[in-house]
C-alpha cells in the first residue's frame, strides 16, 4: 500500500511595487537556525488550523515583515517536495500594504526587477518558476486580421505597442499562408523595437521559426496531442477545462488561457464558464492563466480577484 504524503499548506506573498516603469518584487532571506538558512524566498508561512490561505498570508506578513496587507490577489499554486517536507504554496500578489517593511523574521530582504536575473542567491527551488511568471504582463492580445485586414491590424498593433502592450499572439488561422506570414513578419518587425515584447504564433511551429517569433501558442486540440514541450522560449496553450490545464502544467508550459468566460461576438450562443468556475479551475494551477472570452481591459481587477494572471483580448486591446 502506498503511504500517503502529508502536504504542508503554505501562503506566500509576492510583494510588488513600481520603480518608474519597472515592476519590482521582494525576496527575503531565511535566517540562521532554519532549514535552508541563507536561501532567498517569497515571504509567508504555514497555514494554521482554522485559517484560510488569505488569513495566513495577512498574519504571516504582519509577523515576518511588520506590514498590514491592504490588497492581495490570489495567483499561482505550486507543490514541491523538499527533503524535509512536501509543501503546497499558494502565492498571492500583494501590491498595497500599510507600514514599513522590516526583516523581523528574516536576515534581510531585497527588491528585484521583474524580467531580469536575480541579484541574490541561492533562491529556494520552489520559487524558480514564480520568477518566470513575473515576466508576463497582464494583457495578452490576440490578432484579428481576418476581420480587420492585415494592414489595419498592423497599424493597431503599432499603436498598442506604443501604449505598452508586450504580449501578442498571431492567431488568424484561416488566412492564406502567404498572408499569415506577411502578418507575422510585420508584427515581429514592430515588436522587435521593444526588447521586452513577446510574440507567439498560434499552432504553427514552422511559421514561428521562419519569422523568429518568441514562441508558440497551442490550440486545445494541439495541446492534447503534444507529448513534449515545443523547443521555444515561450509556449502557451488554450484550455477549456481542468484536464487541459493539467496537461499544460505537465508539459511545463509558461502560461495558459482559459475560457470562454462569457458570450463573445464570435460565439454569442455560448454562455461561458463564468467567474465562479474560472476561480475554481485555476485555484491550484501552477501556471499563470489568462481569462479569455468577452473580456475587456476594465475587467482586469475582476480577473485578478478570481485568480487570473490577466486578460486575453481579441478586441479592445489598443
Amino acid at each position: 500500500m502506498t503511504k500517503s504524503v502529508k502536504i504542508v499548506e503554505v501562503a506566500a506573498a509576492v510583494l510588488l511595487r513600481k520603480d518608474g516603469e519597472t515592476s519590482e518584487f521582494l525576496l527575503a532571506q531565511r535566517p540562521e537556525g532554519k532549514v535552508y538558512a541563507g536561501y532567498w524566498e517569497f515571504p509567508g508561512g504555514k497555514v494554521e488550523a482554522g485559517e484560510t490561505m488569505r488569513d495566513a498570508l495577512i498574519r504571516e506578513l504582519k509577523e515576518e515583515l511588520g506590514i498590514t496587507v491592504s490588497r492581495a490577489w490570489p495567483w499561482l499554486c505550486r507543490e514541491f517536495t523538499y527533503p524535509h517536507a512536501t509543501v503546497r504554496l499558494k502565492f498571492f500578489r500583494v501590491d498595497s500594504w500599510r507600514g514599513e517593511i522590516e526583516p523581523i523574521e528574516h536576515s534581510g530582504f531585497a527588491w528585484q526587477r521583474a524580467g531580469t536575473a536575480a541579484t541574490v542567491t541561492p533562491i529556494l527551488p520552489a520559487n524558480g518558476p514564480i520568477l518566470r511568471a513575473l515576466e508576463l504582463p497582464a494583457v495578452y492580445a490576440l490578432s484579428n486580421a481576418e476581420t480587420n485586414g492585415i494592414d489595419t491590424e498592423l497599424a493597431r498593433l503599432k499603436q498598442a505597442l506604443k501604449n505598452g502592450l508586450r504580449l501578442i499572439q498571431i492567431r488568424d488561422k484561416t488566412l492564406p499562408m502567404s498572408e499569415r506570414k506577411r502578418l507575422a513578419e510585420g508584427a515581429m518587425a514592430l515588436a522587435g523595437a521593444y526588447p521586452d515584447a513577446r510574440l507567439l504564433i498560434n499552432d504553427d511551429e514552422v511559421l514561428a521559426r521562419a519569422v523568429g517569433a518568441h514562441g508558440v501558442h497551442l490550440s486545445a486540440s494541439r495541446l492534447v496531442q503534444t507529448k513534449k514541450r515545443p523547443a521555444f522560449e515561450w509556449v502557451a496553450a488554450s484550455c477549456h477545462n481542468a484536464e487541459e490545464l493539467a496537461r499544460a502544467a505537465t508539459l511545463e508550459l509558461d502560461f495558459a488561457v482559459l475560457g470562454p468566460l462569457q458570450p463573445t461576438p464570435s460565439h454569442p450562443e455560448s454562455a461561458g464558464i463564468g467567474w465562479q468556475n474560472f476561480a475554481r479551475l485555476v485555484e491550484r494551477s501552477p501556471l499563470p492563466v489568462f481569462a479569455l472570452g468577452g473580456m475587456q481591459l476594465a475587467m482586469l481587477e475582476t480577473a485578478w480577484d478570481n485568480g487570473a494572471h490577466g486578460v486575453a483580448l481579441m478586441r479592445g486591446w489598443v
